[in-house]
């Protein structure tokens, strides 16, 4: 991380600004909003904690499954804010219930299939881990900020500027030890 973005010699973020909500085409209201963000939260948790078989650094394990519970967290804002929104429980179906059919749940942060990202860090090297980590998380804050312009009520705006903060948090804790391991 050191040098900035001129320093930077990966992939970098193209398109339109509104291009991270194609995904969220399918949520026509706030319940939807806040379901498809749990089920991207649920993704990111699968996709942290199938990471130990895959990676042996003690410093990544120990980032990796505070990554892990912190998804969990988000899992428990957003059921906490679909329930206030809406006066009452997710439901059995949730949140397939609320997205028009039976939800990819292999999808997380990023848009990116669990499944194909753990197929892809096998055999790679920390720091190539530790990237496409960063990549997802940063995906996930500019997809959280537009949320949070895009759902109606303080509240509401307020449980998705926490969620902006802290995958922040996240990123900076990614870079840390990025940069450690270099």
């Amino acid at each position: 991380m050191e040098g900035g973005i001129k320093a930077w010699e990966g992939l970098k973020a193209v398109g339109a600004p509104e291009a991270g909500m194609a995904y969220f085409t399918r949520a026509d209201r706030p319940e939807a909003l806040i379901a498809l963000a749990w089920l991207l939260e649920e993704g990111s948790r699968k996709f942290y904690s199938g990471l130990p078989v895959l990676v042996s650094d003690d410093d990544a394990l120990k980032l990796f499954g505070r990554l892990a519970a912190a998804e969990e967290h988000h899992k428990s804002l957003l059921t906490g804010l679909y329930k206030s929104l809406t006066g009452g429980e997710p439901g059995a179906g949730f949140p397939g219930s609320l997205l028009g059919g039976e939800p990819k749940d292999d999808t997380m942060e990023g848009g990116v299939r669990v499944s194909e990202a753990l197929a892809w860090v096998k055999g790679k090297e920390l720091h190539d881990v530790l990237e496409l980590a960063l990549s997802l998380e940063a995906n996930s804050y500019d997809l959280y900020i537009k949320m949070g312009r895009a759902v109606p009520g303080r509240d509401s705006q307020e449980v998705f500027r926490l969620l902006t903060a802290e995958e922040k948090d996240h990123l900076a804790r990614l870079g840390t030890l990025l940069d450690k391991k270099l």
